[in-house]
């Protein structure tokens, strides 16, 4: 079926749209990995977010219930530039186009991505619709309002989960976390207790942890003030880890500031630099707000730096034994080379 996005400036793409086939607002953004898509789907970092994928040709193997990363779909739209509707590999479960037409969420194909990049690119991230020609109605509204508003709420888990192990007790602050973070420290043979976002001090440590740690998550670190409060009185008493949403949490606990950036980093192809041992990797990314460099207190040391505008990566305080990456070293399908992170983690314990 014929149909639209509708970017706030006027602009319009036209386009087939497949999927769920109601219309949805969100904010549109960009990324630039080439596989991961159905990891991009199910992260709860993309909380109402319409997300273009840069890379032509999408939906090639499918879709399998191994890999998803959390109890579905989070993502308000999906934008590629061709839709493969016959998809080849021996875990596929199911098409993209059924998959997205399960989780009732809308898609349209046949938009110029290359075009749409470089706007967002050079104008900043802005919001959007996706409409069918038959529902083009009402849309104004939309745009007034902000698609990603309580977006942590919306995503947390609503009850406290524990996962054994003999080892180190982690207890995670569920601010919207993949399951592949929860399953990095597992394979370490920790015992993780997921909890609610919203938890308070107490009970965050009636769990008795060893570490407290901040996951991934959607919007802005600033809204969250309630975590940032609880996340204060932590200090000091356990080591705190974080990443990504959980590394901006740590960052203003401790007096930093954060500020939105104008396009964001979302790919699996973003070199960052370890200051310590000089190294490069490449990592998987997905945030659209930063810690502003100046901004970090003394007794911090900034561990990492992202080599393609050189902000802020990873930060740390060993006395105070905090510890945080803006990246995702857990990232599947990859790169796995920063898995590193999750022992360093387990360093400062």
């Amino acid at each position: 079926m014929k149909g639209k996005l509708i970017l706030e400036n006027g602009m319009e793409f036209e386009g087939y749209c497949f999927g769920y086939l109601e219309k949805s607002f969100g904010e549109v953004v960009f990324n630039t990995g080439m596989t991961g898509y159905q990891e991009i789907l199910t992260d709860p970092s993309y909380y109402g977010q319409i997300v273009v994928m840069t890379y032509p040709l999408i939906g090639n193997y499918g879709i399998n219930f191994d890999d998803i990363q959390s109890d579905s779909a989070k993502v308000k739209g999906f934008v590629v530039r061709e839709l493969c509707d016959r998809p080849s590999n021996w875990r596929c479960e199911m098409s993209l186009n059924a998959y997205l037409k399960e989780e009732k969420i809308i898609g349209i194909q046949g938009i110029d991505t290359r075009y749409l990049t470089k706007l967002i690119r050079n104008s900043g991230t802005m919001k959007g619709i996706i409409v069918t020609e038959e529902n083009t109605d009402n849309i104004e509204g939309f745009f007034e309002k902000n698609p990603v508003e309580d977006a942590v709420k919306k995503v947390t888990r609503k009850s406290a989960m524990t996962i054994s192990g003999k080892g180190k007790k982690v207890t995670v602050l569920d601010l919207g976390v993949k399951t592949n973070i929860i399953n990095s420290f597992s394979e370490r043979g920790c015992k993780v207790t997921v909890l609610p976002a919203l938890s308070t001090m107490e009970e965050i440590m009636s769990t008795e942890p060893d570490c407290l740690f901040l996951s991934n998550g959607p919007g802005d670190p600033k809204d969250l003030t309630e975590v940032v409060e609880t996340v204060k009185g932590i200090i000091g008493k356990l080591p705190v880890t974080g990443i990504c949403l959980g590394h901006q949490i740590i960052a203003l606990a401790c007096g930093a500031d954060t500020e939105k950036m104008k396009y964001g980093h979302r790919g699996s192809n973003h070199p960052v630099k370890n200051l310590f041992t000089e190294k490069v990797t490449i990592t998987s990314q997905n945030h659209g707000y930063v810690v502003k460099k100046d901004t970090i207190p003394e007794d911090f040391e900034i561990t990492h730096i992202n080599m393609n505008d050189f902000t802020v990566e990873g930060i740390r305080n060993l006395d105070r034994k905090l510890m945080s990456v803006q990246f995702h070293p857990e990232a599947c399908p990859g790169p796995h080379e920063s898995s590193y992170i999750f022992d360093d983690f387990l360093s400062i314990v």
